[in-house]
Protein backbone atom coordinates (compact mmCIF):
# COMPACT_ATOMS: atom_id res chain seq x y z
CA UNK A 1 0.00 0.00 0.00
CA UNK A 2 1.10 3.52 -0.70
CA UNK A 3 1.50 5.83 2.25
CA UNK A 4 -1.12 8.57 2.29
CA UNK A 5 0.04 11.78 0.62
CA UNK A 6 1.17 14.43 3.06
CA UNK A 7 -0.10 17.96 2.70
CA UNK A 8 2.63 20.27 1.43
CA UNK A 9 3.57 22.97 3.94
CA UNK A 10 2.38 26.46 3.06
CA UNK A 11 5.32 28.79 2.38
CA UNK A 12 5.09 31.95 4.50
CA UNK A 13 7.38 34.99 4.30
CA UNK A 14 7.53 37.21 7.40
CA UNK A 15 8.79 40.79 7.00
CA UNK A 16 10.37 41.97 10.26
CA UNK A 17 12.91 41.41 13.02
CA UNK A 18 13.11 40.60 16.73
CA UNK A 19 10.48 39.16 19.03
CA UNK A 20 7.56 40.14 16.80
CA UNK A 21 8.97 38.18 13.84
CA UNK A 22 10.21 35.37 16.11
CA UNK A 23 6.81 34.81 17.70
CA UNK A 24 4.79 35.10 14.51
CA UNK A 25 7.14 32.85 12.58
CA UNK A 26 7.34 30.18 15.28
CA UNK A 27 3.58 30.03 15.86
CA UNK A 28 2.93 29.67 12.12
CA UNK A 29 5.68 27.05 11.89
CA UNK A 30 4.14 25.13 14.80
CA UNK A 31 0.88 25.20 12.82
CA UNK A 32 2.58 23.54 9.84
CA UNK A 33 3.91 26.42 7.71
CA UNK A 34 7.34 26.64 6.10
CA UNK A 35 8.55 30.03 7.38
CA UNK A 36 11.27 32.38 6.14
CA UNK A 37 11.98 35.95 7.27
CA UNK A 38 13.06 38.98 5.27
CA UNK A 39 14.89 41.23 7.76
CA UNK A 40 13.62 44.79 7.49
CA UNK A 41 15.85 46.54 10.04
CA UNK A 42 19.52 46.45 10.99
CA UNK A 43 19.14 44.79 14.43
CA UNK A 44 17.54 41.80 16.21
CA UNK A 45 18.34 39.35 13.42
CA UNK A 46 19.08 36.31 15.59
CA UNK A 47 15.58 35.47 16.94
CA UNK A 48 13.89 34.96 13.53
CA UNK A 49 16.78 32.67 12.55
CA UNK A 50 15.56 30.23 15.22
CA UNK A 51 12.45 29.65 13.09
CA UNK A 52 13.86 29.31 9.58
CA UNK A 53 16.04 30.98 6.92
CA UNK A 54 16.55 34.73 7.24
CA UNK A 55 17.58 37.15 4.49
CA UNK A 56 19.15 40.61 4.80
CA UNK A 57 18.60 43.38 2.23
CA UNK A 58 22.31 43.31 1.36
CA UNK A 59 21.85 39.65 0.42
CA UNK A 60 18.50 39.96 -1.33
CA UNK A 61 17.55 43.43 -2.54
CA UNK A 62 13.82 42.73 -2.66
CA UNK A 63 11.60 40.20 -0.88
CA UNK A 64 9.82 39.78 -4.21
CA UNK A 65 12.79 37.64 -5.26
CA UNK A 66 12.16 35.31 -2.32
CA UNK A 67 8.45 35.15 -3.05
CA UNK A 68 9.20 33.77 -6.50
CA UNK A 69 12.08 31.50 -5.45
CA UNK A 70 10.20 29.94 -2.54
CA UNK A 71 6.73 29.90 -4.09
CA UNK A 72 5.48 31.96 -1.15
CA UNK A 73 1.73 31.74 -0.57
CA UNK A 74 1.39 34.28 2.26
CA UNK A 75 3.30 37.42 3.27
CA UNK A 76 3.03 38.65 6.87
CA UNK A 77 4.47 42.15 7.52
CA UNK A 78 5.29 43.19 11.09
CA UNK A 79 5.17 46.94 10.36
CA UNK A 80 3.41 49.30 7.96
CA UNK A 81 6.80 50.53 6.67
CA UNK A 82 6.92 47.84 3.98
CA UNK A 83 4.55 49.94 1.89
CA UNK A 84 7.14 52.77 1.76
CA UNK A 85 9.99 50.47 0.69
CA UNK A 86 11.40 50.78 -2.86
CA UNK A 87 10.28 47.21 -3.59
CA UNK A 88 6.66 47.67 -2.41
CA UNK A 89 5.09 47.99 -5.88
CA UNK A 90 7.05 45.00 -7.14
CA UNK A 91 5.75 42.96 -4.19
CA UNK A 92 2.16 44.07 -4.76
CA UNK A 93 2.48 43.28 -8.44
CA UNK A 94 3.04 39.61 -7.64
CA UNK A 95 -0.53 39.44 -6.25
CA UNK A 96 0.52 37.11 -3.44
CA UNK A 97 -1.85 37.38 -0.42
CA UNK A 98 -0.55 39.87 2.17
CA UNK A 99 -1.84 39.82 5.74
CA UNK A 100 -2.18 43.59 5.79
CA UNK A 101 -4.46 46.14 4.17
CA UNK A 102 -2.93 47.84 1.13
CA UNK A 103 -2.97 51.20 -0.66
CA UNK A 104 -5.81 53.53 0.46
CA UNK A 105 -6.88 51.13 3.20
CA UNK A 106 -3.55 51.76 4.99
CA UNK A 107 -4.38 55.42 5.54
CA UNK A 108 -6.46 54.63 8.64
CA UNK A 109 -3.17 54.06 10.49
CA UNK A 110 -0.66 55.91 8.37
CA UNK A 111 -2.42 59.32 8.30
CA UNK A 112 -3.68 60.38 11.72
CA UNK A 113 -5.77 63.25 10.43
CA UNK A 114 -7.39 60.94 7.90
CA UNK A 115 -8.46 58.70 10.79
CA UNK A 116 -9.87 61.73 12.60
CA UNK A 117 -11.87 62.75 9.53
CA UNK A 118 -13.07 59.18 9.03
CA UNK A 119 -14.39 59.10 12.58
CA UNK A 120 -16.11 62.43 12.06
CA UNK A 121 -17.75 61.16 8.87
CA UNK A 122 -19.09 58.04 10.60
CA UNK A 123 -19.96 59.79 13.88
CA UNK A 124 -17.38 57.91 15.96
CA UNK A 125 -16.11 59.81 19.03
CA UNK A 126 -12.57 61.13 18.52
CA UNK A 127 -10.60 63.58 20.68
CA UNK A 128 -10.43 67.18 19.55
CA UNK A 129 -7.36 67.24 17.29
CA UNK A 130 -5.31 69.62 15.14
CA UNK A 131 -2.42 69.43 12.70
CA UNK A 132 0.23 72.16 12.99
CA UNK A 133 3.03 72.63 10.47
CA UNK A 134 5.48 74.27 12.85
CA UNK A 135 6.01 75.49 16.40
CA UNK A 136 4.30 78.82 15.76
CA UNK A 137 1.11 77.12 14.57
CA UNK A 138 1.25 74.56 17.39
CA UNK A 139 1.57 77.25 20.06
CA UNK A 140 -1.31 79.11 18.42
CA UNK A 141 -3.48 75.99 18.76
CA UNK A 142 -2.57 75.75 22.44
CA UNK A 143 -3.34 79.43 22.94
CA UNK A 144 -6.82 78.97 21.45
CA UNK A 145 -7.39 75.67 23.27
CA UNK A 146 -5.54 75.78 26.63
CA UNK A 147 -5.75 72.09 27.48
CA UNK A 148 -3.32 69.16 27.57
CA UNK A 149 -2.53 67.45 24.27
CA UNK A 150 -0.94 64.19 23.22
CA UNK A 151 1.72 65.02 20.63
CA UNK A 152 2.18 62.62 17.72
CA UNK A 153 3.67 62.65 14.27
CA UNK A 154 0.99 63.33 11.65
CA UNK A 155 2.19 60.23 9.76
CA UNK A 156 2.65 56.98 11.65
CA UNK A 157 5.94 55.12 11.23
CA UNK A 158 8.54 53.50 13.51
CA UNK A 159 10.99 56.09 12.18
CA UNK A 160 8.72 59.13 12.66
CA UNK A 161 10.41 62.36 13.83
CA UNK A 162 7.97 62.48 16.78
CA UNK A 163 7.13 59.49 18.95
CA UNK A 164 4.07 59.78 21.16
CA UNK A 165 4.42 62.29 23.99
CA UNK A 166 1.56 62.31 26.48
CA UNK A 167 1.13 65.71 28.14
CA UNK A 168 -1.22 65.87 31.10
CA UNK A 169 -1.39 69.67 31.56
CA UNK A 170 -1.25 72.70 29.25
CA UNK A 171 2.13 73.51 30.81
CA UNK A 172 3.48 70.08 29.84
CA UNK A 173 2.28 70.69 26.30
CA UNK A 174 3.79 74.17 26.10
CA UNK A 175 7.17 72.87 27.24
CA UNK A 176 7.26 70.00 24.74
CA UNK A 177 6.25 72.17 21.80
CA UNK A 178 9.66 73.84 22.11
CA UNK A 179 11.48 70.54 21.62
CA UNK A 180 9.64 68.35 19.09
CA UNK A 181 10.89 67.85 15.55
CA UNK A 182 8.50 69.58 13.14
CA UNK A 183 9.94 67.94 10.00
CA UNK A 184 6.49 66.51 9.20
CA UNK A 185 4.50 68.83 11.44
CA UNK A 186 2.77 67.73 14.64
CA UNK A 187 -0.58 66.10 15.34
CA UNK A 188 -2.08 67.51 18.55
CA UNK A 189 -4.72 65.24 20.07
CA UNK A 190 -6.74 66.24 23.13
CA UNK A 191 -5.63 64.28 26.23
CA UNK A 192 -8.60 62.34 27.60
CA UNK A 193 -7.03 60.54 30.55
CA UNK A 194 -5.68 57.07 31.30
CA UNK A 195 -8.75 54.80 30.96
CA UNK A 196 -7.36 53.19 27.82
CA UNK A 197 -8.03 49.83 26.16
CA UNK A 198 -7.88 48.19 22.76
CA UNK A 199 -9.73 45.68 20.62
CA UNK A 200 -8.38 43.59 17.74
CA UNK A 201 -10.50 42.17 14.93
CA UNK A 202 -10.08 40.74 11.46
CA UNK A 203 -11.88 42.26 8.50
CA UNK A 204 -12.48 39.71 5.76
CA UNK A 205 -15.22 38.98 3.27
CA UNK A 206 -16.78 42.33 4.11
CA UNK A 207 -17.37 41.35 7.75
CA UNK A 208 -15.71 42.27 11.07
CA UNK A 209 -14.63 39.36 13.27
CA UNK A 210 -13.74 40.27 16.85
CA UNK A 211 -10.79 38.37 18.37
CA UNK A 212 -9.57 39.89 21.63
CA UNK A 213 -9.82 42.92 23.86
CA UNK A 214 -6.34 43.99 24.89
CA UNK A 215 -4.37 46.32 27.11
CA UNK A 216 -0.85 47.62 26.55
CA UNK A 217 1.28 48.99 29.39
CA UNK A 218 3.09 51.77 27.55
CA UNK A 219 4.74 53.58 30.45
CA UNK A 220 8.27 52.53 31.31
CA UNK A 221 7.93 51.91 35.04
CA UNK A 222 5.65 50.43 37.71
CA UNK A 223 2.62 52.49 38.65
CA UNK A 224 2.37 53.69 35.04
CA UNK A 225 5.20 56.12 35.73
CA UNK A 226 7.97 57.36 33.49
CA UNK A 227 7.97 58.08 29.79
CA UNK A 228 5.95 56.28 27.14
CA UNK A 229 8.40 53.61 26.01
CA UNK A 230 9.18 52.87 22.37
CA UNK A 231 7.18 49.65 22.69
CA UNK A 232 4.95 48.46 25.57
CA UNK A 233 6.46 46.88 28.69
CA UNK A 234 3.59 44.45 29.02
CA UNK A 235 0.24 43.46 27.63
CA UNK A 236 -2.95 41.58 28.44
CA UNK A 237 -5.52 39.97 26.14
CA UNK A 238 -8.93 38.45 26.75
CA UNK A 239 -10.65 36.33 24.13
CA UNK A 240 -13.61 38.48 23.21
CA UNK A 241 -15.45 37.33 20.12
CA UNK A 242 -18.63 38.74 21.64
CA UNK A 243 -17.18 42.26 22.14
CA UNK A 244 -18.22 42.39 25.81
CA UNK A 245 -16.77 45.89 26.33
CA UNK A 246 -18.42 47.41 23.25
CA UNK A 247 -15.25 48.64 21.58
CA UNK A 248 -15.92 46.95 18.25
CA UNK A 249 -19.60 47.84 18.25
CA UNK A 250 -18.95 51.52 18.92
CA UNK A 251 -15.66 52.11 17.08
CA UNK A 252 -15.24 49.49 14.34
CA UNK A 253 -18.68 48.42 13.11
CA UNK A 254 -19.68 51.94 11.99
CA UNK A 255 -16.72 51.79 9.56
CA UNK A 256 -18.11 48.77 7.67
CA UNK A 257 -19.13 50.90 4.61
CA UNK A 258 -15.61 52.34 4.38
CA UNK A 259 -13.99 48.92 4.83
CA UNK A 260 -16.01 47.66 1.87
CA UNK A 261 -15.37 50.80 -0.20
CA UNK A 262 -11.57 50.45 0.01
CA UNK A 263 -11.61 46.62 -0.13
CA UNK A 264 -10.16 46.49 3.37
CA UNK A 265 -9.08 43.02 4.45
CA UNK A 266 -6.64 42.33 7.23
CA UNK A 267 -6.24 43.01 10.92
CA UNK A 268 -7.61 46.14 12.58
CA UNK A 269 -6.83 47.29 16.10
CA UNK A 270 -8.60 50.19 17.73
CA UNK A 271 -7.16 51.85 20.81
CA UNK A 272 -9.56 54.04 22.76
CA UNK A 273 -9.94 56.03 25.96
CA UNK A 274 -13.12 55.95 28.01
CA UNK A 275 -14.40 59.29 29.23
CA UNK A 276 -17.66 59.15 31.12
CA UNK A 277 -19.81 56.49 29.47
CA UNK A 278 -18.27 56.78 26.03
CA UNK A 279 -15.24 55.30 24.26
CA UNK A 280 -13.18 57.71 22.11
CA UNK A 281 -10.81 56.48 19.41
CA UNK A 282 -7.22 57.58 19.89
CA UNK A 283 -5.81 55.54 17.01
CA UNK A 284 -6.31 52.66 14.62
CA UNK A 285 -3.59 50.17 13.70
CA UNK A 286 -3.61 47.77 10.79
CA UNK A 287 -1.47 45.20 12.63
CA UNK A 288 -2.11 42.61 15.34
CA UNK A 289 0.18 44.43 17.77
CA UNK A 290 3.69 44.05 19.15
CA UNK A 291 2.53 42.43 22.40
CA UNK A 292 -0.91 41.15 21.39
CA UNK A 293 0.01 39.37 18.17
CA UNK A 294 2.03 36.68 19.92
CA UNK A 295 -0.95 35.99 22.15
CA UNK A 296 -3.91 36.00 19.79
CA UNK A 297 -2.15 33.81 17.20
CA UNK A 298 -1.56 31.16 19.89
CA UNK A 299 -5.26 31.28 20.76
CA UNK A 300 -6.31 30.25 17.25
CA UNK A 301 -6.55 26.54 16.38
CA UNK A 302 -5.35 27.13 12.80
CA UNK A 303 -3.60 30.51 12.60
CA UNK A 304 -2.11 29.78 9.16
CA UNK A 305 -5.52 29.19 7.62
CA UNK A 306 -7.01 32.23 9.35
CA UNK A 307 -4.25 34.55 8.14
CA UNK A 308 -4.35 33.15 4.62
CA UNK A 309 -8.15 33.43 4.31
CA UNK A 310 -8.02 36.98 5.69
CA UNK A 311 -5.29 37.92 3.21
CA UNK A 312 -7.50 36.51 0.43
CA UNK A 313 -10.55 38.41 1.73
CA UNK A 314 -12.51 35.21 2.24
CA UNK A 315 -15.16 34.32 4.85
CA UNK A 316 -13.70 33.23 8.19
CA UNK A 317 -14.66 30.44 10.56
CA UNK A 318 -12.65 31.21 13.70
CA UNK A 319 -11.88 28.38 16.11
CA UNK A 320 -10.03 28.87 19.38
CA UNK A 321 -7.88 26.60 21.56
CA UNK A 322 -9.74 25.46 24.67
CA UNK A 323 -8.40 26.91 27.91
CA UNK A 324 -6.56 29.87 26.36
CA UNK A 325 -9.01 32.53 27.48
CA UNK A 326 -6.50 35.09 28.78
CA UNK A 327 -2.91 35.95 27.98
CA UNK A 328 -0.20 38.02 29.67
CA UNK A 329 2.96 39.33 28.02
CA UNK A 330 5.90 40.73 30.01
CA UNK A 331 8.88 42.48 28.43
CA UNK A 332 12.31 41.99 29.95
CA UNK A 333 13.97 45.34 29.23
CA UNK A 334 17.75 45.59 29.00
CA UNK A 335 20.41 47.92 30.34
CA UNK A 336 19.49 51.59 29.90
CA UNK A 337 15.94 51.14 28.59
CA UNK A 338 13.84 53.22 27.93
CA UNK A 339 16.59 55.83 27.55
CA UNK A 340 18.01 54.28 24.40
CA UNK A 341 20.93 56.71 24.21
CA UNK A 342 22.31 54.92 27.29
CA UNK A 343 24.12 51.82 26.03
CA UNK A 344 25.91 49.14 27.95
CA UNK A 345 28.13 46.30 26.72
CA UNK A 346 26.74 43.09 25.28
CA UNK A 347 25.87 41.46 28.58
CA UNK A 348 25.29 37.76 29.30
CA UNK A 349 21.66 36.60 29.21
CA UNK A 350 21.13 33.53 31.37
CA UNK A 351 18.14 31.23 31.73
CA UNK A 352 18.47 29.96 35.29
CA UNK A 353 15.65 27.37 35.24
CA UNK A 354 13.61 25.58 32.57
CA UNK A 355 10.91 27.79 31.05
CA UNK A 356 7.33 26.55 30.77
CA UNK A 357 5.71 29.23 28.62
CA UNK A 358 6.49 31.11 25.41
CA UNK A 359 9.65 33.25 25.40
CA UNK A 360 10.26 35.36 22.33
CA UNK A 361 13.79 36.72 22.08
CA UNK A 362 14.35 40.23 20.84
CA UNK A 363 17.71 42.04 20.86
CA UNK A 364 19.93 39.08 21.70
CA UNK A 365 22.44 36.90 19.83
CA UNK A 366 24.85 34.01 20.39
CA UNK A 367 28.52 34.88 20.87
CA UNK A 368 31.45 32.90 19.44
CA UNK A 369 31.16 30.42 22.31
CA UNK A 370 27.44 29.91 21.88
CA UNK A 371 26.40 31.95 24.93
CA UNK A 372 23.40 34.26 24.71
CA UNK A 373 24.15 37.98 25.00
CA UNK A 374 22.12 41.17 24.86
CA UNK A 375 22.60 43.29 21.74
CA UNK A 376 20.17 46.10 22.54
CA UNK A 377 17.57 47.43 24.93
CA UNK A 378 14.76 44.86 24.80
CA UNK A 379 15.79 41.32 25.65
CA UNK A 380 12.66 39.18 25.48
CA UNK A 381 8.89 38.94 25.74
CA UNK A 382 7.54 36.28 28.10
CA UNK A 383 3.99 35.13 27.31
CA UNK A 384 1.66 32.87 29.30
CA UNK A 385 -1.98 31.80 28.96
CA UNK A 386 -4.69 30.42 31.20
CA UNK A 387 -8.43 30.19 31.76
CA UNK A 388 -8.15 33.13 34.18
CA UNK A 389 -6.28 36.38 33.92
CA UNK A 390 -4.77 35.89 37.39
CA UNK A 391 -3.27 32.52 36.45
CA UNK A 392 -1.85 33.83 33.17
CA UNK A 393 -0.19 36.76 34.94
CA UNK A 394 1.24 34.51 37.66
CA UNK A 395 2.78 32.11 35.15
CA UNK A 396 4.33 34.93 33.13
CA UNK A 397 5.97 36.37 36.26
CA UNK A 398 7.23 32.95 37.35
CA UNK A 399 9.02 32.60 34.02
CA UNK A 400 10.38 36.12 33.59
CA UNK A 401 12.20 35.66 36.90
CA UNK A 402 14.12 32.77 35.34
CA UNK A 403 15.94 35.08 32.91
CA UNK A 404 18.84 37.16 34.20
CA UNK A 405 20.88 39.94 32.59
CA UNK A 406 22.69 42.73 34.41
CA UNK A 407 20.68 45.93 34.63
CA UNK A 408 17.56 44.36 33.13
CA UNK A 409 14.10 44.89 34.59
CA UNK A 410 10.40 44.24 34.02
CA UNK A 411 7.29 45.93 35.30
CA UNK A 412 6.07 44.10 38.41
CA UNK A 413 2.52 45.46 38.29
CA UNK A 414 0.94 44.29 35.02
CA UNK A 415 -2.78 43.78 35.61
CA UNK A 416 -2.97 45.84 38.79
CA UNK A 417 -4.21 48.89 36.87
CA UNK A 418 -5.86 49.58 33.49
CA UNK A 419 -7.78 46.29 33.70
CA UNK A 420 -10.58 45.54 33.20
CA UNK A 421 -10.96 47.84 30.19
CA UNK A 422 -12.07 51.30 31.20
CA UNK A 423 -10.18 51.26 34.49
CA UNK A 424 -7.61 53.96 35.27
Amino acid sequence: MKAPATKEALSVLVLGVGAFAHSTGQILKDAGADVSTYLTRSYAHYPPSLVGPVFRPDQVASPATLVEQKSVSLIVPMSIDWAQAPWAEELLGLRVPIFCPTRDAMKIERDRDFARQLCQDFKIPFPESYVARNRLEAESVLERHPQPFVLKNPFCSPTSPIHTIICETPGDTRSWLKHVDYAEGVFMQEYLGRCEAGHIALVSGGEIHSLVTNQEYKRAFAGNLGIVAGAPLGGLVERDTGDKYGLARELLHPLRPWFRQVNYHGPIQVTAVRRGEKWHVIEYNIRIGVTSGAMLLRMLIDPVEVLLRTAKNQPLGLRFVDGLEFGCSLTLAGYGYPYVQVRGPQLPVEVTEPLDCDVWWNEVARDSEGALRSTGHRIADVVAFSQTMEAAIAQAYTNVRKIRSLGSYYRPDIGRSLWPPGSP
